[in-house]
């Protein structure tokens, strides 16, 4: 019997260290990839501008709503959100867990369940968007001017985040918002603490030739480039 509770001791022991070790681990990548820079030097001369915007959380991509490049509005229709129609200039594209977007419109609504897909690569994605008339420059709003050539790269990174249809449309999820000039959308891929809101906004500026950490879970590691 002794040795029975000593080998369940000894499995106990080591799977609480197995633990400690993965977040100390984690928490090192987290401090340490952030802070290593890629495409630190992007192509000057830009005139079309895009902005990275944050709630403190959670980092959306801006870019302008119609131009030579892309025009989002055959894609992203005023009609899929509450107002129906709107005066806008920008359309904002957010990244996350499908859950986390619609199952919790406050942190107070977060269920353990919701929390433990998102964190282990359990759930499904999808694309938040929102449409603004303009943006005002802050701690938490970067306006950053890009070239068509890396704009274009930017476009077709977040056009291949979406989930399509058969007729190759934009699956417009009903039902959902958080106001009236935003909308939710199927989108691919799945969020785990390795592949996250801010780690796709991350991977976006790299597609765009933008200044981008090497790897980030949060928003921070992403402005941390734009100090």
């Amino acid at each position: 019997m002794a040795k029975k509770v000593k080998r369940i001791l000894r499995f106990t022991l080591r799977f609480v260290l197995g633990i400690v070790a993965f977040v100390v681990l984690y928490l090192l990548s987290v401090f340490l990839l952030y802070r290593i820079p890629v495409n630190s030097h992007p192509t000057q001369g830009g005139d079309i501008p895009i902005y990275i915007n944050s709630n403190g959380v959670h980092t959306d991509i801006v870019v302008p709503l119609k131009n030579d490049v892309k025009d989002w509005t055959k894609d992203i229709l005023f009609t899929q959100t509450l107002a129906k129609d709107t005066v806008a200039n920008f359309v904002a594209f957010g990244w996350g867990d499908k859950g986390f977007y619609l199952d919790t419109p406050e942190w107070s609504d977060l269920k353990a369940s919701t929390a433990f897909k998102a964190a282990f690569y359990l759930g499904s994605s999808a694309m938040h968007t929102k449409f603004y008339k303009s943006l005002k420059e802050d701690a938490e709003c970067k306006k950053i001017m890009i070239t068509k050539k890396d704009y274009a790269g930017l476009v077709k990174y977040i056009e291949e985040s979406f989930e399509l249809d058969d007729a190759k449309k934009m699956q417009w999820i009903s039902g959902h918002s958080y106001g009236k000039y935003d909308a939710f959308y199927e989108a691919q891929g799945r969020y785990s603490l390795f592949y996250t809101c801010n780690t796709w906004a991350n991977q976006g500026l790299k597609a765009g030739n933008q200044k981008a950490a090497l790897w980030t879970p949060y928003d921070k590691g992403i402005f941390y480039q734009y100090e």
